[in-house]
C-alpha cells in the first residue's frame, strides 16, 4: 500500500510560472483558414497588398466633383454657380470629364472624374434645375482619397505573429485575402480523475460528488485559444492513470484535475516520474498548494487540485499564460481596481493566499468559503493576494483586486 507523504519543499508562484513558461514552446503547426473565422487567431504569413487601396481615387464625401479653381471666392453671399452634367450613385463610374464651369454629383466611394481634383460637400451647395451653387471654396485634393492612400501596392500590411482583430480582418478583406494562413489552435487534453467523481447528470451515491473541474477548466481553456478534448472520468488506477497519459500524447498540452496531492491513491507523480520528468509539484499559494508540473515526452502536463476552487483559481495562475504562449496569443493582462476592505481578514496560512472577493459600493467584500466550494469563485468579482509576510488587512484598507472578466 503507498503511503501518504507530505509534499516536499513548495515553491513560490513566480519560480513555478517561470518553469511552466519556459518549458511550454509556441505552436509551429499551422493552417489555412477563411477570412471569417480568422479573428482572434495569430497570423502565421506575413501579408503583401497586390493592389492598391483604394485601387482609384474616390469621393470621400456626397458632393460634387469640380475643379477646384472653379470654387475660388465662393461665400455664403456670392456663391459660384456651376453646371450639373452628370450624376454618380454608389457604385457607378463615368468616363464623362469634368470641364471648367461643370461640375458631376458623387456619391461617397465612387471613382472621381476625369477632370475634377476635388469634391464640395453637398452642405455647402445648392443644386436647382441643373444648376450647382457653391458656398465655399474648395482646394485641390479636397475631399478626395487618393489611389493607394491607404494601402499602397507591394506594402507588407499584416506579419508573420499578429494577432487578428477586427481591424486586422477589414485590412485583410481590403486586399482581397479571401483566405489566411493562421497557426493552429493548440489541442489539450483535460482529464478527471477520482473513483468518487461522476459525470454531470448521473445519479450520485453515496460519498460521490460530480465532475466539476473538466467544466470549469474546458471553459478557461478555450476561451484562451484552446481546442479542447474533455475525457472520460478516470479511476484512481496506476493502469488506467498511465494509459491516459499515453492515450493524449498526441495533444499538445495535457491536464489532469485530481490526483496531485499526497493520498494514497494519488498515482500521477509515480506515473510522471517514470515517463518523464516532474519539474515541481506544490506550490506556495492557498489555495492550489498541490499543484504539478512536468513533461512527457516533451509534452506538459499538469496535475491539478482535485478541489474546485483550487483548481480554477490555478488554471488562472498556471493554465492561461501557458496555453496563450502555445496558442502565440498576446498575454493577458487581466484588469485590476482599488477599493477598501469590508472586512479585517488575517492570513495564517505561511503560504502567499488568493482571497477571492465581490465588489459591493466599492467596497471589497470577501466571498472565499473552502477549496472544495465552487461558489468562491461564482460569487466573485476578483482576487486580492495577500503576500506570505502579510498578516493582516485592516477593514478599510485600500487593496488591489484583479477582475476576473
Amino acid at each position: 500500500m503507498r503511503k501518504m507523504s507530505p509534499f516536499k519543499l513548495l515553491i513560490s508562484r513566480e519560480k513555478a510560472l517561470e518553469i511552466v513558461l519556459s518549458s511550454v514552446k509556441p505552436m509551429d503547426k499551422k493552417e489555412k483558414i477563411l477570412l471569417e473565422e480568422a479573428s482572434g487567431r495569430v497570423l502565421a504569413e506575413d501579408i503583401v497588398a497586390n493592389e492598391n487601396v483604394p485601387p482609384f481615387d474616390r469621393a470621400a464625401m456626397d458632393g460634387y466633383a469640380v475643379k477646384a479653381e472653379d470654387t475660388y471666392g465662393a461665400s455664403n453671399f456670392n456663391p459660384k454657380t456651376l453646371k450639373l452634367t452628370a450624376v454618380l450613385h454608389a457604385g457607378e463610374s463615368t468616363g464623362t470629364p469634368v470641364n471648367k464651369g461643370e461640375c458631376i454629383r458623387i456619391a461617397t466611394g465612387c471613382p472621381v472624374p476625369p477632370g475634377a481634383n476635388a469634391v464640395v460637400m453637398v452642405e455647402f451647395t445648392e443644386e436647382n434645375e441643373g444648376k450647382v451653387s457653391i458656398y465655399k471654396p474648395v482646394a485641390p485634393g479636397a475631399n478626395i482619397a487618393h489611389k493607394g492612400e491607404d494601402i499602397k501596392k507591394g506594402e507588407t500590411v499584416l506579419k508573420n505573429g499578429d494577432f487578428l482583430t477586427p481591424a486586422k480582418i477589414g485590412a485583410l478583406a481590403a486586399v482581397g485575402r479571401r483566405e489566411v494562413l493562421v497557426y493552429q489552435k493548440p489541442r489539450v487534453a483535460v482529464i478527471p480523475t477520482g473513483t468518487e467523481v461522476r459525470e454531470v447528470g448521473s445519479e450520485l451515491k453515496e460519498g460521490q460528488i460530480y465532475d466539476v473541474n473538466s467544466y470549469t477548466l474546458t471553459s478557461i481553456l478555450s476561451e484562451n485559444g484552446a481546442l479542447v478534448t474533455r475525457s472520460r472520468i478516470i479511476p484512481d488506477s496506476f493502469e488506467h492513470l498511465k494509459s491516459a497519459v499515453k492515450q493524449f500524447l498526441g495533444h499538445d498540452l495535457i491536464v489532469f484535475s485530481g490526483g496531485s496531492s499526497v493520498g494514497e491513491k494519488d498515482l500521477l507523480v509515480k506515473i510522471i516520474e517514470e515517463t518523464g520528468k516532474i519539474f515541481f509539484h506544490g506550490v506556495q499559494i492557498k489555495p492550489g498548494k498541490p499543484t504539478l508540473f512536468g513533461l512527457v515526452q516533451g509534452k506538459p502536463v499538469f496535475g491539478m487540485p482535485g478541489y474546485p476552487t483550487s483548481c480554477l483559481s490555478n488554471a488562472y495562475i498556471f493554465l492561461v499564460p501557458a496555453v496563450r504562449k502555445i496558442a502565440r496569443l498576446p498575454p493577458k493582462n487581466p484588469r485590476t481596481v482599488k477599493a477598501k476592505m469590508a472586512k479585517r481578514m488575517v492570513s495564517a496560512s505561511g503560504r502567499e493566499q488568493f482571497l477571492t472577493v465581490k465588489l459591493i459600493n466599492g467596497q471589497a467584500h470577501p466571498v472565499f468559503k473552502q477549496s472544495g466550494d465552487i461558489t468562491s469563485m461564482a460569487e466573485a468579482d476578483g482576487y486580492i493576494i495577500l503576500p506570505v509576510n502579510l498578516d493582516v488587512i485592516e477593514e478599510g484598507e485600500e487593496v488591489t483586486i484583479t477582475l476576473f472578466e
